[in-house]
This record gives structure tokens, C-alpha cells and sequence, in this order.
């Protein structure tokens, strides 16, 4: 397998798992699961935009921040600049949403709701969206 190939593949299989993250967030979203769902929506974008990266080069990703990753897929496509502003409202939902400590006085599962769970998997989808277009057009 060429080098194109691999990264052709390592890209596909991180934009297979972001589907499958964004399926299970609307399943959790569905069940009242709404941090859980915060969560998944963060990875799946995560994971679409580590993908692209992926596709276009990339050895390693590092990081879980989606502005830092979208900062280094605007080194490469500056039209990133355009769903980074979005994505990283996903960002909020990294730690907060598993973690008691990530909310003083609060507990996760009962800090979140349907809206912030509709509208996460609405940036989700956003960003997986974006990112296969991009990728169509190399």
C-alpha cells in the first residue's frame, strides 16, 4: 500500500468511527442520555477532523481540543476557519459532561438537556459533514 493509501485509510477509518460516535449520540440523546450525547458529539467531530488531518498528511494528531484542531487544519485548508468557530462550541462538552469535578455542585447527567444535546449533535453533524466535503474535493 502506497503512502496516499495509508493515509487514505487511516483517514477513512477515523471518519468511520466519528459516524458511528455522532449514531450513538443520537441514540444516547434519544434515551435522556444528554451528557453522554454532549460527549460523543464532541468526539465525533473530534475524530472528523483528526481524520482529515489524517488524509492530507498528517503522522500524528495530537490533542482533543477541536480549536487547536481546526487551527491545524487551517495550516492546510483555510476554509476551516469557516466551521472552527462551531466546532469548538464542542469543546465545553469534553470534561463537564463526565466528570462531577467538571461541574462544581453539579453532577453531568443532570446538568445537561435535550436542547444541549440537539444542538451539539447539530454541530456534529455540521463538522463530519464539512469535513467530507472537504475531502471529496482533493
Amino acid at each position: 500500500m502506497s503512502g496516499g493509501e495509508q493515509q487514505r485509510s487511516q483517514s477513512d477509518r477515523w471518519l468511520q468511527q466519528s459516524q458511528h460516535d455522532l449514531d450513538a449520540a443520537r441514540h444516547a440523546a434519544a434515551g435522556e442520555f444528554h451528557a453522554l450525547a454532549c460527549f460523543l458529539c464532541q468526539q465525533s467531530a473530534e475524530k472528523a477532523v483528526a481524520g482529515y488531518l489524517f488524509a492530507r498528511g498528517a503522522d500524528h494528531v495530537w490533542g482533543h481540543a477541536l480549536a487547536d484542531l481546526c487551527e491545524d487544519a487551517m495550516q492546510l485548508d483555510t476554509s476551516f476557519d469557516v466551521i472552527k468557530s462551531v466546532a469548538m462550541l464542542l469543546d465545553k462538552h469534553y470534561q463537564p459532561t463526565r466528570y462531577p469535578s467538571g461541574l462544581p455542585g453539579g453532577v453531568p447527567h443532570l446538568a445537561y438537556d435535550q436542547v444541549d444535546s440537539g444542538r451539539a449533535i447539530d454541530i456534529a453533524v455540521d463538522v463530519l459533514e464539512f469535513v467530507k466535503t472537504r475531502l471529496r474535493s482533493l
